[in-house]
C-alpha cells in the first residue's frame, strides 16, 4: 500500500508583500511537516494575493522568488510543497507579458512541476491580465498520481474526467470568495465522487486588499476521499488540515464501483 499524509494550509495573505507572506507561511509549513505531512499545499497566489491587473501588482519571471521559496521549503524539510504564483512564461512575446497563474509543485530533490491555470475568470475580465495555460498536468508524488488545477478550473468537470483514469489525487489551490462558498464546497465533493479520487481544496481566509478590502474569503478548505467522505475541513480561520491518503483506497473504490468505465 502506498500512503501519504497531506497538509492543506489555509491561510490569510498580506497584499502584494512576498516577504511578509514567506515569513508567515514558513512556520506553518514547518508545523505541517512536524505533524508528518509529506505534501504541503498552500493557496492560490499564496505570496501576493489575487491582484492581477491592479496597480502595484508585480508578476515574476518563471523561477522567481515565490517558486524559489517553495523549492527551499521542500528541500529544507524533505517534502513536496505547492501553491500558485504569477509567473511570466519564458516564451511570452515582448508585446504580451501577461503572467500565467502558475501552480508550482516543488519536490525535495529540486524538481519543480508547473501547471498554468487554463481557465481565466472571464466573469471578472481576468483574461485581460492573465495568460491562459493550455496543458493539463499530472505528476508522480511518492507513488501517487497527482493532477494539478487552480480555483476556477474546478467548474470544468470535463478536464477532471479526462485525467481521472491516471489520477489518484486532485490538488486545487484557490482564492474563492465567500459569496460563492456553497459552489466551492459542492464542487470539491462532486469532483471527488464522480472521479473516485481524492480532492484537496485549499482556500485562503481574510479580506482582499486588492478589492478595496471588500472581498471576503471564508476558507472552507477540505480534503475529500474517493467516496466523497470529508477527511478534514476548516472554515474562516488559519488552519492546517491533515489527512492520510491511500492509493489502495482509490483502486478499491474503482474496482468495487465500476463507474469510470461507463463514461461515454
Amino acid at each position: 500500500m502506498t500512503s501519504l499524509r497531506i497538509a492543506a494550509v489555509q491561510h490569510d495573505i498580506v497584499w502584494n508583500d512576498r516577504d511578509a507572506n514567506f515569513e508567515r507561511l514558513a512556520p506553518m509549513i514547518r508545523g505541517a511537516v512536524t505533524s508528518g505531512a509529506g505534501l504541503v499545499l498552500l493557496t492560490e497566489t499564496f505570496s501576493t494575493g489575487f491582484g492581477f491587473g491592479t496597480d502595484g501588482f508585480e508578476a515574476e519571471p518563471t523561477g522567481g522568488v515565490s517558486s524559489q521559496f517553495l523549492a527551499a521549503q521542500a528541500r529544507e524539510h524533505g517534502v513536496w510543497v505547492g501553491g500558485s504564483c504569477p509567473e511570466i512564461h519564458p516564451d511570452a512575446p515582448a508585446d504580451d507579458q501577461r503572467p500565467s497563474n502558475c501552480f508550482v509543485l516543488a519536490g525535495p530533490d529540486g524538481t519543480q512541476h508547473r501547471y498554468r491555470k487554463i481557465h481565466p475568470f472571464s466573469h471578472a475580465g481576468e483574461e485581460r491580465f492573465v495568460r491562459a495555460g493550455d496543458q493539463l498536468v499530472t505528476v508522480d508524488v511518492d507513488g501517487f498520481r497527482v493532477s494539478m488545477f487552480v480555483c476556477y478550473d474546478l467548474r470544468f468537470a470535463d478536464e477532471f474526467w479526462q485525467l481521472a483514469p491516471d489520477t489518484d489525487i486532485y490538488l486545487v489551490p484557490a482564492n474563492w470568495p465567500e459569496k460563492r462558498r456553497e459552489h466551492w464546497i459542492a464542487l470539491l465533493q462532486a469532483r471527488a465522487i464522480e472521479n473516485q479520487a481524492y480532492v484537496v481544496g485549499v482556500n485562503r481566509v481574510g479580506r482582499a486588499a486588492s478589492e478595496g478590502g471588500t472581498l471576503e474569503y471564508s476558507g472552507d478548505s477540505r480534503i475529500v476521499d474517493p467516496l466523497g467522505q470529508l477527511l478534514a475541513t476548516a472554515s474562516r480561520t488559519e488552519s492546517i488540515l491533515l489527512a492520510d491518503i491511500s492509493s489502495d483506497h482509490v483502486a478499491e473504490t474503482r474496482s468495487h464501483f465500476r463507474f469510470l468505465q461507463d463514461r461515454r
